[in-house]
C-alpha cells in the first residue's frame, strides 16, 4: 500500500507495554496459517488477503492506524482532515494490538476482538486484564468518551476513570447498522473538533444518545 513502511514491531507505538501480548497473538495467527473463514468472518478474495496478512505480521509493512482502518465510522470521522493532535486523542481497541492511537503505525491484519483463536480463547477475555491496566493508567487525569462497540467494551474494565459511555438509541426501533456507525463517526469528529461540551447538545435525525458514567 502506498506510504507503507516497515517492519512492524509489536513494541512500537504508544502502548508498547502490550508488546508481548501482541506478539503472542501474531504468533498464534501465524501458527494457524493466518486463521480461517470461521475465525475471521470473511470469505473469497477477502479471506485470501486476510490469511496472507495475518500469517506474516511480524516485520510486515505498516501504516498509521488512521490510514489503515476503513469503514463507515472512519469515513464519517474523516481523520485526514483532523489535526495530528486531534487524531492522537483517538484510541482504538484491537484484537491484534490491544490498544493503538490513531497515529500509531500498524500492519495490515484482520481479527475481531470477539474472535476466539485457539488456544487463546475469546480475545476480549484474553486481553481484558492487561488492556484494562494500560488504558486505565493512560486515562488518568483525562476525560474519556467511550464510543466502543460491545465486543470491544468487553475487553475493558474501567477503574478510576473519569468519563462517560455513549450509546446510540434508534428512535425508529430498527437495528442501527450502517446509520449508527455513521452517527458514531460524526459524533467522534464533533467531539474532537468542537470539544466535549457539545455532547450535551449534539443531535442526530435518527438517534438519541444514552450517556452513562463510566
Amino acid at each position: 500500500m502506498r506510504g507503507a513502511t516497515g517492519p512492524w514491531d509489536p513494541a512500537a507505538g504508544t502502548f508498547g507495554s502490550l508488546a508481548d501480548r501482541r506478539a503472542t497473538v501474531a504468533e498464534t495467527l501465524a501458527a494457524l496459517g493466518g486463521g480461517s473463514e470461521r475465525l475471521l468472518g470473511v470469505r473469497g478474495d477477502h479471506l485470501s488477503r486476510a490469511l496472507a496478512a495475518n500469517a506474516a505480521l511480524l516485520g510486515a509493512p505498516t501504516l498509521p492506524a488512521w490510514k489503515r482502518y476503513t469503514g463507515v465510522v472512519w469515513d464519517h470521522l474523516d481523520p485526514a482532515t483532523l489535526s495530528p493532535a486531534q487524531r492522537r486523542r483517538v484510541v482504538v481497541v484491537s484484537g491484534l494490538l490491544g490498544l493503538a492511537r490513531a497515529d500509531d503505525r500498524v500492519p495490515d491484519y484482520r481479527l475481531k476482538m470477539g474472535a476466539s483463536p485457539p488456544p487463546l480463547g475469546k480475545l476480549s477475555t484474553w486481553w481484558r486484564e492487561d488492556l484494562s491496566a494500560v488504558l486505565n493508567a493512560a486515562a488518568r487525569r483525562k476525560v474519556v468518551i467511550d464510543l466502543l462497540a460491545q465486543e470491544h467494551r468487553a475487553a475493558w474494565t474501567p477503574a478510576d476513570v473519569e468519563g462517560v459511555r455513549v450509546d446510540f438509541v434508534d428512535r425508529t426501533g430498527a437495528p442501527g447498522g450502517h446509520f449508527a456507525k455513521a452517527a458514531k463517526g460524526r459524533l467522534a469528529r464533533a467531539l474532537l473538533v468542537d470539544g466535549l461540551d457539545i455532547l450535551a447538545d449534539w443531535r442526530d435525525e435518527r438517534f438519541d444518545l444514552k450517556v452513562t458514567p463510566l
